[in-house]
C-alpha cells in the first residue's frame, strides 16, 4: 500500500524544493572510502569515514525525535559498503491506536490477525520482533525477484506476455478487447488499464485496495475488475495489479515467490524477512514483507552494484536498468515509475533518486551518483503523505557529501 493521494496538490511546490536542494551539495570529486559486501552485517563506519557531514544527519536525527514528522521509527544511512549512522525511535502502539484496533473499518475489516493495521503484534513489528512492516516497498522487492527469475530463466513468459494467459478465462468477469491486450509490463509499470480508485485514503471504504483486503480472494477480486483505459497508455497506482504478480509467478514457474525469494535474493544476501498472506495463502507482494532498515538498504545497495552481490550476478544488469528508467509519467512533477521504482527524474536536478515507498513512512532512497542509501520506517497511516519527508531526507543528505564516489573495490 503507498497511497498516492494527498501527494498531488503539493507536488509541484515539494518537487520545485527538491530541484533547488539536490543542486545546492557540495560535492569534490576526488575519491572517497572503498566499498564492501555486507552480507553478514553492515560494516560501521562514520559520516566522515565516508565524505559525509555528520552535521547535516545530526540536525534531521534531532527533529525525528521531537516528532516534527510524525510517528517514525527509524533513519539510517549507507555509503561505500557502511552503515554510518543510525537512530530508532520507540512509539507505544498499543496504545496509540487502542481505539482504532478495536473498530472494524477499512483498515481494520475483521477485527483481528495480520490485516488489522492497528494490532501491535502485526503493525508495524512483526510478532515483537526488528522486523518492520514495508507495506507497498514489497512492490519494489517482488519486481526485484521477477527480474531474478528472468535473469535465470526459471520464468518464461516475457514483459509482452498477456496477463490473462495465466487464467481460465472462463472464470474471468468482465473480458474485452483492452483486458486481452494487458500485459505483464504493464502490472509492472502500473498502466494495467483497470477501473481501480486508490488515490483516496486507504481508511476510506471507497480504496479498492482495503476492499480487495477484506475479500478472500485478493486475485480474483483484481483481475475481475472492468478495464478503464487501454493498457499501457495511462498511469494509476494500483497495489491490486501487484497482488496479480504472486499469482503469475506461481503458474509461470510452478514456484511460490516466497519461497524462491529466500534461495535466490534473501539468503545471499544475507537478508532476514517474513512476507504475510491472503487468506487463500497467496503471498501478498503488495504489501506484506517485513524486514529491517538495515536489510532493506540491502536491496538498494545491489540495485548500486548492477545486480551484482560479492562477485555474482544475482539479477540483470539490463532488469536493474530498465526498473530504474521511467516508463509512464506519473502525473506528479518529475516523477517516473520503472518496474515498481518510484523515480525523481534527473533531468531536471543532476541527481537522480530511486525510490521504494510505503504506507506509514516506509522509504528506500538510493543516490546512484553519490552512491548513498537511506532507509526510513515508521507508522504513520491515518495521515496523507505530502513527500515532505523525501524533501527533507534530499535536503539534509546530498548537501551533506563532501566527497564525490566511492572507490572501487576488488570484490
Amino acid at each position: 500500500m503507498y497511497r498516492v493521494w494527498g501527494i498531488r496538490s503539493n507536488a509541484r511546490f515539494l518537487f520545485s524544493a527538491v530541484i533547488a536542494a539536490l543542486c545546492t551539495g557540495v560535492i569534490e570529486t576526488h575519491a572517497g572510502a572503498a566499498v564492501s559486501w555486507p552480507t553478514q552485517g553492515w560494516q560501521q563506519g562514520t559520516p566522515a569515514g565516508v565524505g559525509l557531514d555528520e552535521r547535516t544527519l545530526v540536525a534531521f536525527d534531532t527533529e525525528l525525535a521531537a516528532g516534527k514528522y510524525g510517528l517514525v521509527d527509524s533513519f539510517q544511512v549507507f555509503r561505500c559498503g557502511q552503515e554510518v549512522f543510525e537512530r530508532h525511535y520507540a512509539h507505544d502502539y498499543g496504545s496509540i491506536y487502542a481505539k482504532e484496533a478495536k473498530v472494524k473499518g477499512p483498515l481494520n475489516a475483521r477485527l483481528s490477525g495480520p490485516y488489522n493495521y492497528f494490532d501491535p503484534a502485526w503493525h508495524p513489528y512483526y510478532q515483537g520482533s526488528g522486523l518492520h512492516t514495508m507495506q507497498s516497498v514489497s512492490k519494489t522487492v517482488t519486481s526485484i525477484i521477477f527480474g531474478i527469475a528472468m535473469t535465470r530463466g526459471d520464468f518464461k513468459g516475457s514483459l509482452t506476455t498477456p496477463v490473462l494467459t495465466y487464467f481460465d478465462a472462463a472464470r474471468v468477469k468482465n473480458i474485452d478487447d483492452r483486458k486481452r491486450r494487458m500485459t505483464l509490463e504493464n502490472v509492472l509499470t502500473m498502466t494495467t488499464g483497470l477501473d481501480w480508485d486508490e488515490d483516496v485514503p486507504y481508511d476510506d471504504p471507497r480504496s479498492d485496495s482495503s476492499l480487495m483486503e477484506a475479500t478472500d480472494d485478493w486475485v480474483q477480486y483484481v483481475i475481475d475488475k472492468p478495464m478503464a483505459k487501454d493498457p499501457g497508455t495511462v498511469f494509476n497506482y494500483s497495489s491490486g495489479a501487484t497482488e496479480l504478480l504472486a499469482y503469475i509467478f506461481k503458474k509461470a514457474t510452478g514456484q511460490d515467490i516466497d519461497a524462491y525469494g529466500e534461495k535466490y535474493l534473501f539468503a545471499p544476501l544475507g537478508i532476514k524477512h517474513h512476507w504475510k498472506r491472503t487468506y487463500l495463502g497467496v503471498v501478498d507482494t503488495e504489501g506484506g514483507l517485513y524486514l529491517t532498515g538495515a536489510d532493506l538498504a540491502k536491496l538498494g545497495y545491489l540495485y548500486l552494484r548492477g545486480g551484482v552481490w560479492a562477485g555474482k550476478r544475482i539479477v540483470a544488469e539490463d532488469w536493474v536498468k530498465r526498473s530504474t528508467t521511467s516508463h509512464v509519467d506519473t502525473g506528479l512533477p518529475g516523477m517516473g515509475y520503472g518496474f515498481k521504482w518510484w523515480l525523481y527524474d534527473s533531468k531536471n536536478s543532476g541527481q537522480p533518486v530511486w525510490m521504494g515507498l510505503g504506507i506509514g513512512g516506509q522509504r528506500l532512497f538510493v543516490f546512484p551518483d553519490t552512491q548513498l542509501i537511506a532507509t526510513l520506517t515508521g507508522w504513520d497511516i491515518l495521515k496523507a503523505p505530502t513527500l515532505q519527508a523525501e524533501l527533507d531526507l534530499v535536503n539534509r543528505l546530498l548537501p551533506a557529501v563532501r566527497v564525490g564516489t566511492c572507490q572501487a573495490d576488488s570484490n
